[in-house]
């Protein structure tokens, strides 16, 4: 039993997987200094064995050597600013073999942004080196663009020529900006089915893509690819067992980029991201994993886990991994319409109250020293908030922020891993808003899997309190395979919970209008993923206004 009492199940030794060094780390730090991250990171970051960015001390390999095309997982774009985007891609090959078939030698690769999808007018290009000590995955800050600006970009390495991708910036922050789109998307389980929703968003009309969390999960998966059910390809075995190594981790996202859908989606548009439980392990909080190893062992794992992370996301050089930590927690802006405050609330959180079951709330609940953002990011959401000047506050995050019995009784049960096990940080963070004079919040959430709209209120437990706030929950792209319109529980969930407005169990997608009067958020969904090309509905549409939040049905 852990301190919150959380029991875990048990599991095999792991220590032994990871490379000599990582082991060696863990036996000469041990069990007391992992209990702390800080410790964790000044441990494990001699030992990641890891050149500065750009360094490498092996002679480069000749491109022009490369027989077969070197992009098979794609490009990527992420987090626009007005100025610059990141572009990503990676050389890989073979991308199932864990060197992707290149070796172990640093590979120069060129890149072009151009206003044209054609590239006639070329507007910034240069070359980057994709080093072996990060899997050939570059990083590519591309700066001194337009702000406000649909570019096009591509890489060449070689003779090979990559997908072009197509990305933007972001308005200036002081430019009076009037309408922005947005998609969010949340948990993709390649085990579970297609990843269909993400063809469809491949061809919307939006500016930018929040992904919030579960990117791809550790679990095995098998031969046919469980419930896709390959008839005309056979996986390798390297995908058969749970990921809890780097090569690991670095093989399970080849085997996600490899997807058509979602190789498209990202090629569409610029992305930002963000993680959940599954990019490492199953619930896990801060060092503390499911199934009770000791914490430099699981911190070991998620050294593996944030660095395979990191290396496969258009993420700037600002996110490079120190050991097991990486703060993933950063602001966006778009003009004067929005600030997009992007959470982390894995890596900092207390652990899961009431062993992680169902239960009410409670002391462990309300406990003001048990937080689920940690005290610096809690700090610093509010005082962004404070120095806010945006009309909307966007909050894209992991888990359910309001209030969700699972019963129609006054001592329902609620989810210890969701903020209503963190009661008290929610309570602070809604504090923190109302004194900021946050008017216009809302939270982009992914994890459970269905489609939810909440308002958020000053009391969830009296419906004719104030609502300062709406909730958007976005349902998986895959996870939980095809799913139902109306769950089991559809009647409990929406007398339970008043504030709830919407909920819809298919897999899909949601595409979100803010404007200067009104944001509009439109839940799409597709009928199946356990087979592909399953069109694509509009499940569900709501309105709320600027200046008086509350979601109405379109």
């Amino acid at each position: 039993m852990t301190p919150s009492g959380r029991q875990r199940r048990q599991s095999p030794h792991l220590l032994a997987r990871h490379s000599p060094e990582l082991r060696a780390a863990a036996r000469h730090i041990g069990r007391r200094r992992f209990l702390t991250v800080t410790g964790a990171a000044a441990a494990l970051a001699f030992a990641t064995n890891l050149p500065p960015l750009g360094a490498s001390s092996a002679a480069e390999f000749d491109a022009s050597r490369i027989a077969d095309d070197p992009f098979t997982l794609g490009v990527a774009s992420g987090d626009p600013m007005p100025d610059s985007v990141v572009l990503w891609t990676r050389l890989a090959p073979s991308p199932y073999e864990a060197d992707g078939g290149l070796a172990p030698q640093p590979v120069s690769v060129d890149w072009e942004v151009a206003e044209d999808e054609a590239f006639a007018r070329v507007v910034r290009r240069g070359s980057a080196m994709a080093q072996p000590e990060y899997n050939h995955t570059l990083h590519v800050e591309a700066e001194g663009l337009d702000p406000d600006r649909v570019y096009h970009y591509r890489f060449k390495a070689g003779t090979w020529l990559s997908p072009v991708g197509r990305t933007r910036t972001s308005p200036l922050a002081t430019t009076p900006t009037t309408s922005l789109t947005f998609a969010a998307v949340s948990c993709q389980a390649y085990h579970d089915g297609y990843f269909t929703a993400f063809r469809h968003l491949a061809e919307e009309d939006v500016d930018v893509v929040f992904h919030l969390g579960d990117y791809l999960y550790e679990y095995a998966v098998n031969s046919v690819g469980g419930a896709r059910n390959y008839a005309d390809r056979t996986l390798p075995d390297v995908f058969d067992h749970e990921a809890t190594t780097l090569e690991d981790y670095r093989l399970r996202y080849a085997l996600y980029k490899n997807d058509p859908d979602l190789r498209a989606a990202h090629a569409a548009h610029p992305f930002v991201v963000t993680w959940d439980d599954h990019e490492t392990e199953n619930n896990y909080a801060a060092a503390v994993d499911e199934r009770g190893d000791p914490p430099e062992e699981f911190l070991l794992r998620r050294a593996a886990a944030y660095r395979a992370y990191w290396e496969n996301q258009p993420l700037r050089t600002a996110q490079t991994p120190d050991g097991p930590d990486l703060r993933l927690y950063r602001r966006l802006q778009w003009g004067t319409l929005a600030q997009f405050d992007v959470l982390d609330t894995r890596q900092y959180r207390s652990d899961q109250a009431y062993g992680d079951r169902p239960h009410p709330f409670g002391p462990e609940t309300d406990d003001p020293a048990r937080t689920i953002t940690g005290a610096t990011q809690e700090r610093w959401l509010i005082d962004g908030w404070q120095s806010s000047d945006s009309l909307w506050n966007v909050v894209p995050q992991q888990v359910c922020f309001s209030q969700r019995k699972m019963e129609n009784t006054e001592d329902a049960n609620v989810s210890m891993d969701a903020w209503d096990g963190y009661r008290a940080s929610r309570r602070r963070v809604l504090a923190g808003a109302k004194s900021a004079g946050v008017d216009n919040l809302m939270v982009l959430t992914g994890d459970v899997h269905v489609a939810y709209a909440f308002d958020i209120k000053d009391d969830f437990d009296d419906p004719e309190s104030r609502t300062v706030g709406t909730e958007i929950v976005a349902t998986s792209i895959s996870s939980g395979r095809d799913g139902v319109d109306r769950p089991g529980n559809w009647d409990t969930y929406m007398a339970a919970n008043p504030h709830m407005k919407f909920y819809n169990g298919r897999r899909g997608y949601v595409r979100v209008e803010l404007g200067t009067e009104s944001a509009r958020a439109d839940f799409k969904t597709v009928s199946a993923v356990t087979r592909p090309d399953a069109p694509i509905v509009t499940a569900g549409s709501f309105v709320t206004e600027v200046g008086d939040q509350g979601l109405k049905p379109v």
